[in-house]
């Protein structure tokens, strides 16, 4: 049985957010929002096409008799404008025009490109996300952030444009490896931390049933997420103001991501920037010692690194002073005013970021 909720763009309703089992409902929401006799791409990557992608294709074949199916390589690496290239010639080639579907099956790169590429191709083509990991169904697959990296620089290129639809089979998160899975549970941790404490205080509680994949906790946790997300996306859709608390963690993490050439997974950087951005909210005063040191010791249960190795903290800062989250000459930092709210601050000295780096490179030796 099926659940979902509406995520509003200008105060009116713009698309569902399908909570599932299976992918059995899928064929009658595609059929409801009239894609019926329309070609269909289904954009996936090179790991879930083995998984997926022929399941999916038999659901829609009542849908559409037209249906392609195409894969980039999977992987950070290939999230760029080079692979975008090859997805508009694909849809070219097969004469798709403005009246179809493209369907993004995948994580957050599928759908963050297919996104992009909806947004693009003649000027705008309806797009829906089946997003498959835990960080794309509880964060990147809701609020219309599409996008690609430029030369290493994370999501420098990219557009706001909402989907149709975002359809989650929660069995997919059982086919995650252990480290996909401990990825995305960074992003759930960040909306707890950022707009939510008793949720904080819930991940924490149900760390077992969390880990063990239990498909009931599970749904709870991902709807959760998504309506923290839903609820500041809706208030701020092109990230003017609230939508950068989500950003919480991103500054210093998109930096070392980059540092270590994407050699680590993108929520492993998010709960190392996470613990940094925790240490300087501390260092503010914002939040206690205990508290600092309590959210660094929670991403430990879940298998997410609170150190790093060969790293120049002088290095990340530059990286972070060069990505989009720069204000002029100054860096948009996201702190904790305490667990379950965060705030925006423009006075993060270089100091005060080496000092917190210095922390999680050096962290035994801190201890």
């Amino acid at each position: 049985m099926s659940d979902r909720i509406t995520v509003n763009y200008e105060k009116k309703p713009c698309y569902d957010i399908i909570f599932d089992i299976s992918f059995d409902g899928l064929k009658n929401e595609i059929e409801a929002l009239g894609f019926n006799n329309r070609k269909i791409a289904i954009i996936t990557d090179s790991n879930v096409e083995k998984l997926y992608s022929d399941e999916v294709k038999d659901c829609l074949k009542e849908v559409s008799d037209k249906i392609i199916v195409y894969a980039i390589p999977a992987g950070e690496e290939n999230k760029n404008l080079n692979e975008i290239n090859k997805i508009y010639r694909v849809l070219i080639e097969n004469h798709f025009d403005r009246h179809d579907l493209i369907v993004a099956l995948g994580g957050g790169v599928v759908g963050d490109m297919s996104g992009f590429v909806a947004a693009t191709y003649l000027r705008g083509i309806a797009y829906i996300q089946i997003p498959t990991t835990l960080l794309a169904q509880t964060d990147s697959s809701i609020g219309g952030k599409t996008g690609v990296d430029y030369e290493g620089y994370k999501n420098m290129v990219g557009a706001f444009y909402m989907p149709r639809l975002v359809y989650m089979n929660l069995s997919t998160l059982k086919s995650l490896d252990a480290r996909q899975y401990a990825s995305g549970f960074a992003e759930v941790m960040k909306h707890g931390l950022i707009k939510d404490a008793s949720f904080y205080t819930w991940l924490i509680e149900n760390m077992y049933e969390i880990n063990d994949r239990d498909l009931t906790v599970v749904e709870e946790m991902v709807k959760r997420s998504c309506e923290i997300k839903k609820a500041v996306v809706e208030k701020d859709p092109t990230e003017k103001g609230d939508r950068m608390l989500l950003n919480f963690g991103h500054t210093l993490g998109h930096a070392i991501e980059k540092a270590k050439d994407f050699s680590m997974l993108h929520g492993e950087c998010v709960a190392l920037g996470c613990i940094a951005a925790a240490f300087i909210s501390w260092k503010k005063e914002m939040i206690s010692m205990e508290e600092y040191y309590e959210i660094r010791d929670m991403f430990v249960p879940f298998e997410l690194p609170i150190s790093i190795e060969d790293i120049e903290a002088e290095k990340v800062i530059s990286l972070a002073k060069s990505d989009k989250k720069a204000d002029s000459d100054k860096i948009r930092f996201i702190l904790l005013k305490s667990i379950g709210k965060a705030v925006v601050n423009l006075d993060v000295t270089d100091e005060e970021m080496k000092a917190a780096l210095e922390e999680i490179i050096y962290i035994e030796n801190n201890d």
